[in-house]
């Protein structure tokens, strides 16, 4: 196992973690929520460098379906991340006596909709992966040889988590959030705190799952119409 790849991956884990802890702003506080968010985009840097051949490479990009998405999905995370780092600096309270003006309420709400999208297309990201990331796993767990209990365990495993995130959706008033919605009903932290992440989880996990089974199904589909 490449211990390159690991430790990425463990950085990548980490930044996404970092988002999810991001979300908790009404829990803990503005301090832990601009340490996690500063702590996250270096976490980003790094991985920016670690791929910094993949911008070369979008020229080159073959003109079929996963790579054009794959590429669309990367412009889209950078595009959300670069929103919400600008508009992190012009909101920061520790920063406020430079920004002071320039962080109204709608900055806020920008801030919000580049979250609530950076989580989507993060979790959309992490699908185009999983292949690779199920290979680690296997490699990490020694698991050599296909076992198709294994196989319908996780699949439904992943079908669950799906119907969770659909739920979880309406729970945390998503598509307002995905739209710039106002709205006053946040999450109540003092009810639950675990439900909040769970929720969080979930919606990633349904986001990650169509991902990978919508292109696998386009796998399976062009593979089928070449033998017809």
């Amino acid at each position: 196992m490449n211990s390159v790849l690991l430790v990425r991956l463990a950085f990548d884990l980490s930044a996404a973690g970092l988002l999810l802890f991001g979300f908790t702003y009404w829990w803990l506080g503005n301090t832990a929520h601009e340490l996690a968010g500063t702590a996250m985009f270096l976490l980003l840097i790094v991985h920016n460098l670690f791929n910094r051949r993949f911008y070369g490479t979008i020229g080159k990009t073959r003109r079929t379906m996963r790579p054009l998405f794959n590429v669309a999905v990367t412009l889209a995370l950078l595009v959300a991340m670069v929103v919400l780092l600008v508009t992190s600096v012009l909101i920061s309270e520790a920063l406020s006596a430079v920004m002071s003006s320039f962080g109204g309420f709608a900055v806020r709400q920008i801030h919000t909709l580049a979250a609530y999208w950076a989580l989507v297309i993060v979790a959309v990201h992490l699908g185009l992966r999983w292949p690779m990331i199920m290979s680690i796993t296997r490699a990490l767990f020694g698991i050599s040889k296909p076992n198709a209990v294994r196989a319908w365990v996780l699949r439904l495993i992943a079908l669950a988590i799906a119907i969770h995130g659909v739920w979880s959706s309406f729970e945390l008033g998503l598509s307002g959030k995905l739209t710039m919605q106002v709205s006053l009903d946040w999450w109540n932290f003092e009810k639950s705190v675990i439900g909040f992440f769970v929720h969080c989880v979930a919606i990633a996990g349904l986001c990650t799952a169509v991902t990978y089974y919508a292109l696998k199904w386009q796998q399976l589909r062009k593979r089928t119409t070449r033998t017809a």
